[in-house]
C-alpha cells in the first residue's frame, strides 16, 4: 500500500480486513464518494503503519482476524495515536465485541454484510467532509421524549453519545453514574430511543422513592391474599415491560436482600409475583443508575459484587455540568423555550451579564438546579434579581479549601476571619471523618449520626476531598478494570 497518501491533504481512511474481498468492496464504495482509501491485511501491519507516521483520519477494522483481532488492533492503534477515529465491522452475532471495542475507543461499527448507505451514514457522522447529510451531533439539544433533550456540545458528551449510539444496539445491561441531576435519566431515555425496543415500553423504577417492603412487590408483582390489603393480583414492573426495557434508579439504595433477588432475575430472566406459585418468564434490557460511590459501596458491602459484575456490561460516567460548561448556555436557552411554553410566559431579554454569572457558578445540583434557577429567571423575569441569587449561593458555598489545609500552620497575619474560618473547616473535617470512620463509611449511617442529610454529607465530602483509607489491592475493584461476564 501507498503510506505516502496517509499522510496527504485530502481526507483518508485505511480499512483493515483480513478478507481481500472486502477490503475491494469497501475500498470502491468510500472511492465513489471522493475519499482517499488505503488496505491493510492485518492488524500488525495497520499498527505498524501508524507507529511509522501514518495518520488517516479515519480507521476502519474488521473485528474477526487472524494473529492481532479487532479488539487488539484498536488498542495497539490507540497507543500509538490516543486521538484515532475508530469504527469497527462487525457481525451481529458478536455483541460482546462491540461493547468491548467501545470500551477500547472505538467510536461507531458497520455490521456486515454492509451497504453503501450504511457507510455514507457512517462516514457523514465522524469526519468533517460529508457525500450528504451533516454530522448528527450538533450543539443544538437532541430531542428525545416530551420535553427531554440530550446535549452533546462538550467534548466528554459528544464521546457519551458515540458510545451511546452503538450500546443501544447491542442488548446488555448498561450501570449509568453521576452525581445527582446531571441527567442519568436523559440518558437513559436515549439509549431505550436508539434501541430496537424503542417500539415497547421504558418504565422507571425509583428505588431510593419506594419503601423497601413494597418494593419488592412494585417491581415482581403480587397475587391476590399474598399479604393483608393485596386483594387483586397486580402485576410488577418486570412483567409490564416485557420485550422493552425497564430503568432502576437510585439503585445503590436497594437493600442486600432485594438485590440477591434482582441478581437471580438478571440471570434467568425469570421470577415469581409475591404469593406466586408459578415463574413468570418476560425479555427486559435492563439500565441501572446510581450517583453513590460505586466502588466505595463495593468495599463496605453496602452493595453486591455479583449484581455489579451483572450490571456493568458497560458503565457511562456522566461528568457533572460544572466540568461541561460548554452546555450551560445551549441548556438555559432550552429550558427558557421550555418553561415560557409551559407556563404561557415571554421568555424574558437577558444580557451576557447574567450568562457570564451562569457560567462562573458551580451548579451543585446539575441540571436539575439549572433548571429551577431558569423557573424562577422566567417568573420573576428580574435579571438583578437572579444575577444576586448566583452570587449569594456562590458565597454560601464557599470557596473548596486547598486539600492540605489542615495541615497548614495558622497564621495570624492573615486576619481573624480567615484565621476562624480555617478552625472551621478543620473541626468539621476531623468530625466527619469520625462519623465517617465509626460508621465503616457508610455514609446513610454517617448522615444521621451529624444529623445532616445523605445529599449533604455527599457535598462536604467532596467539597474537602475526604477520602476512604487505603484498601489492600486484593479487595479493591476499579470500575474500569473489570470486564467480561463474570456472571
Amino acid at each position: 500500500m501507498k503510506r505516502s497518501s496517509l499522510t496527504s491533504g485530502k481526507e483518508s481512511i485505511l480499512v483493515v480486513d483480513d478478507d481481500p474481498g472486502v477490503l475491494r468492496y469497501t475500498k470502491g464504495l468510500l472511492e465513489m464518494n471522493h475519499y482517499q482509501v488505503d488496505t491493510s491485511t492485518s492488524g500488525i501491519e495497520a499498527a505498524e503503519l501508524l507507529r511509522n507516521g501514518a495518520k488517516p483520519d479515519l480507521l476502519i477494522v474488521d473485528m474477526a482476524m487472524p494473529e492481532m483481532d479487532g479488539l487488539r488492533t484498536i488498542e495497539a492503534c490507540r497507543r500509538i495515536r490516543p486521538d484515532q477515529k475508530i469504527v469497527v465491522l462487525s457481525c451481529v452475532s458478536t455483541p460482546s465485541l462491540v461493547v468491548e471495542a467501545v470500551k477500547l475507543g472505538a467510536m461507531d461499527y458497520v455490521t456486515k454484510p454492509f451497504y453503501k448507505a450504511d457507510l455514507d451514514t457512517m462516514m457523514n457522522r465522524w469526519l468533517s467532509r460529508s457525500a450528504s447529510a451533516p454530522a448528527p451531533h450538533t450543539n443544538d439539544c437532541e430531542t428525545i421524549e416530551g420535553n427531554a433533550c440530550f446535549v452533546a456540545a462538550s467534548p466528554a458528551m459528544r464521546k457519551i453519545r458515540a458510545q451511546i449510539s452503538q450500546l443501544a444496539k447491542v442488548d446488555v445491561p448498561v450501570l449509568l453514574l453521576g452525581e445527582s441531576g446531571v441527567g442519568k435519566e436523559v440518558l437513559a431515555r436515549l439509549i431505550h430511543k436508539l434501541s430496537s425496543r424503542a417500539c415497547r415500553p421504558l418504565i422507571k423504577v425509583n428505588c431510593a422513592a419506594i419503601p423497601a417492603d413494597l418494593l419488592e412487590s412494585e417491581l415482581f408483582g403480587f397475587e391476590s391474599g399474598a399479604f393483608t390489603g393485596a386483594v387483586r393480583s397486580k402485576p410488577g414492573k418486570f412483567e409490564l415491560c416485557d420485550q422493552g426495557t425497564i430503568l432502576l434508579d437510585e439503585i445503590g439504595e436497594m437493600t442486600p436482600i432485594l438485590q440477591a433477588k434482582l441478581l437471580q432475575v438478571l440471570q434467568d430472566g425469570q421470577f415469581s409475583r409475591l404469593g406466586g406459585r408459578s415463574s413468570i418468564k418476560a425479555d427486559f434490557r435492563v439500565l441501572a443508575a446510581t450517583n453513590i460511590n460505586m466502588q466505595e459501596a463495593l468495599q463496605n458491602g453496602s452493595f453486591r459484587e455479583d449484581l455489579f459484575y451483572r450490571l456493568n456490561a458497560f458503565t457511562v460516567q456522566t461528568p457533572p455540568l460544572r466540568e461541561r460548561r460548554q452546555e450551560i448556555e445551549i441548556l438555559v436557552r432550552h429550558f427558557l423555550n421550555e418553561y415560557s411554553i409551559k407556563y404561557s410566559l415571554q421568555v424574558p431579554r437577558h444580557s451576557p451579564k447574567l450568562m457570564a454569572a451562569c457560567l462562573e457558578y458551580q451548579w451543585p445540583g446539575n441540571l436539575r438546579e439549572l433548571g429551577n434557577f431558569v423557573k424562577r429567571f422566567l417568573v420573576l423575569q428580574d435579571e438583578d434579581l437572579a444575577i444576586s441569587e448566583l452570587e449569594d449561593q456562590r458565597r454560601a458555598l464557599g470557596t473548596p479549601p486547598d486539600s492540605d489545609y489542615v495541615k497548614t500552620p495558622l497564621n495570624i497575619t492573615s486576619g481573624l476571619k480567615s484565621l476562624v474560618r480555617n478552625l472551621k473547616y478543620s473541626a468539621e473535617v476531623k468530625i466527619i471523618e469520625q462519623a465517617l470512620v465509626s460508621t465503616n463509611w457508610n455514609r446513610k449511617r454517617a448522615a444521621l449520626q451529624l444529623k445532616i442529610s445523605s445529599k449533604a454529607l455527599r457535598y462536604k465530602i467532596k467539597q474537602y476531598r475526604i477520602s476512604p483509607p487505603a484498601v489492600p489491592r486484593n479487595c479493591a475493584f476499579p470500575l474500569g478494570a473489570i470486564r467480561g461476564n463474570h456472571g
